[in-house]
């Protein structure tokens, strides 16, 4: 049987006593997040009053404890709101968090060697069945990537993937792209080379959130792809040298790129966090840096502490080995995930490995992810 609320005199705060522990709610948090049809649009659960609207000097005059649910009448306008105590308990105070599911803490962290399997699924089966794919896409969001098998390995298949959770996010490559040897490349991922790990179009702000990299043609020798936690590496990057992963989360660096068609700039540090301090997103391009421009007494600390970043996240032992087949797409998120490829074998004649890529952005995947759940019930 859970204990009555509680209120005292004025500026009295709700308490009340759930699942073991003691919750307590401010007068005005209450009030502003009431969910009575004067406050809250019952189709859109949009409010319909601005924090104006609610009167100054709150207090809470009476509260009704029914067990499953606390009215609250309020003064000095006798307003009465009512709360179910499950939502009080998913919204209790002292579980405060950055709120998006974004950040380190709401990730699980890996390294190769610990993942029990590749997140993977049958692209029939994710399109077939609404579990499946809520599956594939709680992996993005969980892990960072999940691998997407037998797509047809069609030219503008990648974009069927990208719809199939949210939108695709147009940039200056277009809808989608192709990464392939070029004769004359526009960028270092259209030649053969070895492409050290990294995340994609740096000198975007915003960043393009999710990247897709679908395989048509794989290369005879070499073109192996391979993914890197970003978020375990500025975890571990943390632990072992504090001072040196703080001038990296505080220190704007310059990217750009540019060709016929655009001009690209971003100055953003290679690790973000949260207002919180946790790590939300990681930004690492050695081919798109820019000079950067610090006072002379800091240019050797940050050149130190960036040194054993890049050292760190080239650690072989932190990097997942997948050797793309056509019809695989990989589906990540390029503000976590940094993705790399080893050199390969160009063959006269010979058509060659080919890649189609598209951004989207997690919104729209995690949106998408929200509604299969919500339709799937508890």
């Amino acid at each position: 049987m859970p204990e009555p609320a509680e209120a005292g005199g004025a500026g009295a705060d709700l308490e009340l006593a759930c699942g073991g522990r003691r919750l307590r709610f401010p007068a005005i948090w209450l009030r502003d997040n009431c969910p009575c049809a004067e406050c809250v649009a019952p189709g859109t659960r949009q409010r319909l009053n601005d924090i104006t609207d609610i009167p100054n000097g709150l207090d809470i005059t009476l509260t009704e404890d029914t067990g499953d649910s606390v009215a609250v009448t309020f003064a000095p306008d006798q307003h009465r709101s009512v709360f179910s105590r499950s939502w009080l308990a998913g919204h209790a105070l002292d579980g405060y968090a950055d709120g998006d599911g974004r950040t380190e803490d709401d990730k699980e962290l890996w390294l190769p060697a610990g993942l029990a399997e590749v997140p993977e699924t049958n692209w029939p089966r994710y399109l077939d069945e609404p579990a499946d794919r809520a599956r594939a896409l709680a992996a993005v969001l969980r892990l960072g990537f999940v691998l997407l098998r037998g797509v047809p390995a069609e030219p503008g298949a990648v974009l069927e993937v990208a719809a199939s959770f949210g939108f695709v996010r147009e940039t200056s490559y277009g809808r989608l792209f192709d990464v392939r040897v070029e004769h004359a490349p526009g960028n270092l991922a259209f030649t053969s080379r070895a492409i050290r790990p990294h995340t994609d179009n740096p000198y975007r702000d915003p960043v393009p959130t999710v990247q897709l990299l679908h395989c048509l043609r794989a290369a005879g020798e070499g073109g192996d792809t391979g993914l890197v936690d970003g978020f375990a590496a500025a975890a571990a990057f943390r632990g072992m040298d504090a001072g040196s992963f703080g001038i990296l989360a505080k220190t704007p660096v310059p990217f750009g790129y540019a060709d016929k068609a655009a001009e690209l700039r971003a100055c953003l540090p290679l690790i973000q966090l949260s207002p919180r301090g946790r790590v939300r997103g990681v930004r690492f391009n050695n081919r798109s840096a820019r000079p950067l421009r610090l006072p002379v007494a800091e240019v050797g600390p940050f050149y130190a502490a960036y040194r054993r970043w890049a050292e760190l996240l080239a650690q072989p032992g932190r990097q997942l080995k997948l050797r793309l087949a056509p019809g695989d797409c990989l589906v990540f998120d390029n503000t976590r995930i940094l993705h790399a490829r080893t050199a390969f074998s160009v063959t006269a004649g010979s058509p060659g490995r080919h890649l189609q890529g598209c951004y989207a952005d997690l919104d729209g995947l995690a949106s998408t992810l929200a509604v299969l759940e919500r339709a799937e019930g508890p």
